[in-house]
């Protein structure tokens, strides 16, 4: 026998912001060499020669250090980041004890010169655009600070810093999100095709067993019906939550709450949804697929084991309604007060309590004899203020 299939890898998704990271360590040698070469040709001009010397000195230790950093995905922390935005700074106000008065008055480059900017792309690349923007403006200020005047050159390169954060902020932000999405949609892929390998597996194997106990007991009859009966009703959920698509929640944190609710289905259950998805915050979802479950094991338990029950998920334009139905012999008048008198709160803390954390409504309908439903009404989130302007109707 050869060796039996492995499970599928997760996918590893390369960051799209990587070009950025390659792009910010080229600008960076790049504008380091620009500053060697102003360093050299006003070495013999500066207040402080040897500061000077130092500073061109820690620039080329810090841009050696972060490029190897930079390189890989996992040097680019933010706490990384945040160290290299203070360093740059640092380095880039030492010239207010490096250039002359004369120097500075007249805008000569400083040591640091265009290599300053490298910060706002670190931290456009790590930050998007709220990133860009700050460092770009920290920058700018930082120019003001040891200049001491405005001008037009000064005004330019505040437009450039703070146009450099936005644009390579832009960038990183749809790069992000573009990556997500394809993470996303590859681990789902891969699900998917995980399950199918699953289904093959379970189809080949306990589906057919199951399939073969229920026709055989049938064929006996006596006890060996009622493991017939059982056998069929889980084969009915094994297919179910075999042919269910798995879950991935989107990228506005909404789930398919008609998805959810299909793995629900068994001999006895019956789950009707749109033919469309019914997406909801995942929170919400989850809620309401545990009440739901809640109400099935009321069904279980009371009911009787022969008992029916029906889901029913309907989608309006400002709620979500839920109902639960069973054939069961129905709850008799005051039985639940009875209950709750007792100290079983079973259904009024995970039913009712749960529904109305939720901002919803729920109402029961029981006859003796006649079985129960129960009725879920809960707002859409983004019906809720709507609703409100028009007098709180809950």
């Amino acid at each position: 026998m050869g060796n039996p299939q492995q499970p599928s890898r997760q996918p590893q998704v390369a960051d799209g912001r990587s070009p950025l990271w390659r792009g910010h360590n080229v600008f960076r040698v790049v504008t380091f060499l620009y500053a060697c070469f102003w360093f050299f040709y006003q070495l013999g001009d500066y207040e402080r020669p040897w500061l000077a010397a130092v500073v061109i000195s820690l620039m080329g230790g810090w841009t050696a250090f972060t490029v190897w950093r930079y390189w890989s995905r996992a040097g680019r922390t933010n706490r990384m980041v945040l160290i290299d935005c203070v360093v740059v700074s640092a380095l880039f106000l030492s010239n207010e004890f490096i250039l002359t008065e004369h120097q500075m008055l007249h805008n000569f480059p400083t040591v640091v010169t265009v290599w300053h900017p490298t910060m706002v792309t670190a931290a456009a690349s790590q930050w998007g655009v709220f990133g860009g923007l700050t460092t770009g403006i920290i920058a700018a200020a930082s120019n003001y600070l040891i200049r001491g005047f405005s001008d037009q050159t000064m005004s330019l390169d505040t437009l450039l810093l703070v146009g450099t954060g936005l644009v390579i902020g832009l960038a990183s932000d749809t790069a992000r999100r573009s990556t997500d999405r394809l993470a996303r949609a590859l681990r789902a892929e891969a699900a998917t095709a995980e399950r199918e390998r699953l289904a093959r597996n379970i189809h080949d194997s306990v589906l057919q067993v199951l399939a073969r106990v229920r026709r055989r007991g049938a064929e006996l009859g006596g006890e060996a019906s009622e493991l017939a009966k059982l056998a069929g009703e889980q084969e009915i959920a094994l297919r179910a939550l075999v042919a269910t698509t798995p879950q991935e929640t989107a990228e506005d944190g909404e789930v398919d709450l008609a998805a959810r609710l299909q793995v629900l289905r068994t001999g006895r259950i019956n789950v009707s949804v749109p033919g469309n998805s019914v997406r909801l915050p995942e929170p919400l979802s989850s809620d309401l697929f545990a009440a739901v479950r809640e109400a099935l094991a009321n069904v279980e338990k009371h009911a009787g084991a022969d008992a029916r029950a029906w889901v029913l998920l309907e989608e309006l334009p400002d709620e979500v309604v839920l109902t639960v139905r069973d054939d069961g012999p129905g709850i008799p008048e005051g039985r639940l007060e009875e209950a709750a008198a007792e100290g079983r709160l079973g259904v009024a803390k995970s039913i009712r309590g749960r529904v109305e954390s939720m901002g919803g409504t729920i109402t029961l309908d029981t006859t003796p004899g006649e079985g129960t439903e129960w009725e879920v009404r809960v707002p859409r989130p983004e019906a809720i203020p709507a609703k409100r302007r028009r007098g709180g109707r809950r």
